[in-house]
């Protein structure tokens, strides 16, 4: 965080995005926010005691505040105890791209190498559908995170995650015969698409809240009707749609994580375990490195509440390595 120092008894002050505030109730009785505060070097939690709404002023989530106040440690961790807070104004000369995570590529770039890839497709019917849903939802597809929380929840993260899917199974269709890439990539390309329909983008550009519709049908059943009204559009053969329907509403892996059906094929299989494989070492990289090397995260709910060990080993870097060509661009 880019807190400075303003007095010898460890008083900081700055600006940072509110990612996440609740209001809570203390043990006392006395409300509280609990927030996490963000800029582009990381995030801390942080707690403004004692909160009444009609002293302190109204702090819409996603928006950019100053904050003062002290830094302690909690369980091991950092934790940022705001004494005052108030929105930024323009007087300021803040501006919330410098506050907001995005992707290290533009959307535009991101999305002409998966055209690239899409375009060496052999299979005419899976090229002409994943280009027509492509051609649907670029727009938004561009600048859509991924999530609300967890991977890749950053402007452009949700092409980003595709991508690195992407890789992935480009590898692994080298290693095995069996494996028909042009299916596979298709149910990447695709997996995540109705994502765009699922949440709302708050003016940050980051996912704020779920849709009626996300919560009530969610992404992998609405994907799977994309693909059928498009796909008969197009003429597409019943067999070849079914397939990468049944992908999409596959994908988690199981009931207990939303799917709608345990994956059945080779290439669903493969979808739903790159999905998971990428997500995690996202997950497992940004929680170990917000700790020194040496030290043990807090217990990670997303990951079986485990405790994660940083070996100091490598640099501790999220996001993949997309090998885009910025010229080829």
């Amino acid at each position: 965080m880019r807190f400075k120092e303003i007095d010898k008894s460890g008083t900081v002050e700055g600006f940072a995005l509110v990612k996440h505030m609740e209001k809570k109730t203390s043990k006392n009785g006395s409300y509280y926010l609990d927030m996490v505060l963000a800029d582009l070097d990381g995030e801390i939690s942080a707690k403004l005691w004692d909160y009444k709404e009609d002293i302190f002023p109204e702090i819409p989530l996603h928006s950019i505040v100053k904050v003062r106040g002290v830094i302690l440690q909690y369980n091991g961790m950092p934790q940022f105890r705001i004494d005052r807070i108030r929105p930024a104004i323009a007087a300021d000369n803040v501006k919330l791209e410098d506050f907001v995570p995005t992707a290290e590529y533009t959307g535009e770039m991101m999305m002409a190498e998966i055209r690239r890839v899409v375009e060496g497709f052999k299979d005419s019917q899976l090229k002409a559908l994943v280009n027509a849903l492509l051609d649907e939802y670029e727009d938004r597809l561009l600048v859509w995170p991924a999530a609300v929380k967890l991977h890749h929840a950053f402007r452009g993260g949700l092409l980003y995650h595709t991508l690195s899917i992407i890789r992935l199974a480009q590898a692994v269709s080298k290693i095995y015969p069996s494996v028909d890439e042009d299916l596979l990539l298709t149910g990447v390309i695709l997996h995540d698409i109705a994502k765009t329909e699922e949440f709302n983008l708050s003016p940050a550009g980051l996912a704020e809240n779920y849709t009626a519709d996300g919560m009530l049908i969610g992404h992998l059943v609405r994907g799977a009707m994309a693909v059928e009204r498009v796909g008969k559009e197009l003429k597409i053969d019943h067999e070849t749609l079914m397939c990468v329907q049944h992908m999409l509403i596959s994908h988690h892996g199981s009931p207990e994580y939303g799917a709608v059906v345990r994956p059945m094929f080779l290439e669903a299989e493969l979808l739903s375990q790159l999905d998971l494989l990428d997500s995690r070492i996202y997950e497992i990289v940004s929680a170990t490195a917000e700790v020194q090397k040496g030290d043990f995260t807090p217990r990670q709910w997303a990951l079986e509440d485990r405790r994660l060990y940083n070996h100091g080993r490598k640099p501790l870097i999220p996001e993949a390595q997309l090998g885009i060509n910025p010229e080829k661009n």
